[in-house]
């Protein structure tokens, strides 16, 4: 997979206690049954007029919008409690370079994600990249001669492909063109060429190049048909492993013969089922991850048309795997409960591999490969500690620290850690939720934040989380549900919420903050409620004040769609249909769009809501903050709005997430806590 570049400002991971997270109740995973919604109008809302906004991007808001909804500076106690626990971080797992003497990872530690480098274990860092542009490292080459860097610029997603000395130096541009994403997607074995996709010839699909290393040249490998192309693996003779994504969770995996000209559809052709695939040791073999055959994601072995189980039986999805390059072996995860679990077979006879890794932590993540084979990076969440880097040889199954956190004048294992839990929802569901509290409350009860997760394909997870801390610091009770359409509970649960049927399940919003009010109540008073989210879970903190408005007190959307109609309209075109499969299509659709949009419900809210928005943003465009605001603003309903305007979705720079998070905690401690 590749990284995003992109750091939503969403508490969105977990911390830790003295005291061991409780075993979490079954999940009801049976196909929901009908809710109980509040009244809906006798029609669905007018679609969106005609002096709707339209298109997405900086430059489609007035200078003067920008100038008025330019974020608000923080009160200096509240901005310097958030910048004390920003300096609570860790760089990424990291990349090892094919020699096994050197690391190179991406980390903020200078305000926005830039590349770095450790010429040994425990040595001090090198930071190879700089400026205020959010910079990644994509791929070492096979050989070590060239780092394979990308660029954002102001969170706009369209990010550019370079090449860069392994010692550091200036960036070679393979290709960066304003409104055009470069995509990386593979380096042949011989590193003489880069894959990348882009969409430089149509918005909404993706054309497949190579750049030649030495020519410096780019060249077309694939463009028979339009789509949403990516290069998910390659031999060595230069076929390529092609995945087209056809919706938000599916694809279809094809191999392309250049040398041929040759298209061979392998698995996932006109299904709507998840897959992802890798090549195998042998000619003619895939490894896949699919959830066809049962409940839960898992790997088989694909051989000529048919699919053989692989590792464990459990009842549980794989979170990801990857196979290396020489195909010797199989590293994969497994989500348990939102912790994480590493496994690992032998690419051949696929029989286990033992992963030596620390007992009693949260999350054990793999990071890449040598090509060689011989190292692997590993992360570790002990939930006490911020992300800690390991290398595993697999040679002498030695695992050495390469990489520590740093922790300045915070003692981390203080922090409140998740505890697991469940609550009812309408119709007998019980749905995870994480909680997280303070020690104790003056005066009780304290206040509660609901916290959803993106997505809506996302999953709140346990672990160490400064995000989730900075709310406890503040003094409220942080509960993240994993509301039906979340990840990691089984296909069952995550398809509840596809398209229309989203009506039937969107009371989980709703029923949170009713669980939320009894549970945390004390002394016969009950708490006051408050929802915050990001992206999705913008739109869920919209919808819990709108369609369910007196259910929470006060609400923070943060990026959210406020209309799925307009959103449809104006995200970017190559977000378009992947978004369609997962919200519902505008005509077919229209119905149940109108009664799932924050907008149709306008009338009623009545507690404040405060609004933020990347101007940059081409998932969730600025134009649904603003309409949301505006129609708030006219109804008298108190309504804050902030624009950053050299933002998209969400936060890179560290400035813009203190603000995003100190204005979400005083605006919520404001309505919440009644504290200035």
């Amino acid at each position: 997979m590749k990284p995003s570049g992109l750091l939503l400002v969403l508490a969105a991971a977990a911390g830790c206690a003295p005291r061991p997270a409780a075993p979490i109740p079954p999940v009801t995973s049976a196909t929901p049954g009908p809710a109980t919604l509040p009244p809906v109008p006798d029609a669905p809302a007018p679609a969106p007029s005609a002096s709707a906004y339209t298109g997405h991007g900086a430059d489609t808001i007035p200078p003067e919008v920008l100038a008025k909804y330019r974020p608000r500076s923080l009160p200096p106690e509240l901005a310097r409690h958030i910048e004390s626990l920003m300096d609570v971080r860790a760089p990424g797992i990291g990349r090892l370079a094919p020699s096994g003497k050197a690391m190179y990872f991406s980390w903020s530690i200078t305000g926005v994600g830039q590349v770095w480098k450790l010429d040994g274990p425990r040595r001090f860092p090198e930071q190879l990249t700089g400026g205020e542009d959010s910079t990644w490292l994509a791929a070492i080459t096979p050989d070590g001669r060239e780092l394979v860097v990308q660029r954002d610029r102001k969170g706009e997603e369209n990010p550019g492909l370079y090449l860069q000395p392994p010692g550091g130096g200036p960036l070679e541009t393979i290709q960066h063109v304003h409104g055009v994403q470069t995509l990386f997607e593979a380096v042949s074995s011989d590193s003489r060429q880069v894959y990348f996709t882009s969409n430089d010839r149509k918005p909404d699909a993706y054309v497949v190049y190579r750049w030649d290393v030495a020519r410096k040249a780019k060249e077309v490998v694939f463009d028979r048909e339009p789509g949403l192309w990516h290069v998910s693996d390659l031999r060595d003779d230069g076929r390529l492993l092609l995945r087209k994504e056809t919706g938000s969770m599916t694809a279809e995996y094809s191999e392309w013969n250049p040398a041929k000209q040759t298209l061979v559809p392998l698995v996932g052709q006109g299904e709507t089922e998840e897959y992802d695939a890798r090549y195998g040791a042998r000619e003619g073999e895939l490894v896949v991850m699919t959830n066809k055959p049962g409940e839960f994601r898992r790997l088989y072995d694909w051989r000529d048309g048919k699919l053989t189980p692989v590792g464990d039986d459990v009842k549980f999805d794989v979170d990801g795997f990857d196979v290396d390059r020489k195909r010797t072996r199989v590293v994969y995860t497994t989500n348990e409960n939102g912790f994480t679990r590493p496994h690992a077979l032998d690419a051949r006879t696929f029989r286990h591999l033992e992963v030596p890794a620390p007992a009693d932590v949260d999350h054990v993540s793999f990071g890449p490969t040598t090509p060689d084979a011989r190292f692997t990076s590993i992360g570790v969440d002990d939930g006490r500690h911020p992300l800690r880097a390991y290398v595993l040889d697999w040679t002498t199954g030695k695992l050495e620290t390469w990489h520590a956190p740093s922790t300045p004048e915070i003692d981390t294992t203080a922090f409140a850690r998740a505890q697991l839990d469940t609550y009812p929802a309408r119709d007998g569901a019980r749905i995870p939720v994480l909680i997280r509290k303070p020690e104790k409350c003056a005066p009780e009860p304290c206040p509660v934040v609901v916290s959803f997760h993106g997505g809506p394909e996302g999953q709140a997870r346990p672990g160490f989380s400064v995000g989730a801390q900075m709310f406890v610091d503040a003094g409220f009770v942080y509960v993240e549900p994993n509301v039906r359409g979340s990840d990691g509970y089984g296909k069952t649960w995550l398809h509840a919420d596809d398209g229309p049927k989203r009506l039937d399940v969107i009371t989980d919003i709703e029923d949170a903050a009713r669980w939320a009010r009894a549970r945390f109540a004390s002394g016969g008073k009950e708490p006051r409620v408050g929802i915050y989210g990001g992206s999705y879970g913008g739109y869920s903190a919209l919808m819990g004040m709108t369609m369910f408005a007196g259910a929470y007190d006060a609400g923070v959307d943060v990026v959210g769609i406020s209309d799925l109609r307009t959103f449809l309209l104006n995200t970017a075109p190559y977000r378009r249909i992947l978004r369609i499969s997962e919200y519902g299509d505008p005509d077919r659709d229209a119905d149940a769009l109108a009664k799932l949009s924050p907008m149709t419900y306008v009338d009623r809210v009545k507690a404040p809501v405060l609004v933020m928005q990347g101007a940059s943003d081409p998932r969730v465009p600025a134009g649904e903050a603003i309409q949301i605001h505006d129609a708030l603003e006219k109804k008298g309903v108190p309504c804050e709005l902030a624009i950053f305007p050299d933002e998209g979705h969400g936060a890179q720079k560290r400035a813009n997430k203190v603000l995003m998070l100190g204005r979400s905690i005083a605006f919520l401690r404001e309505h919440l806590a009644g504290a200035p």
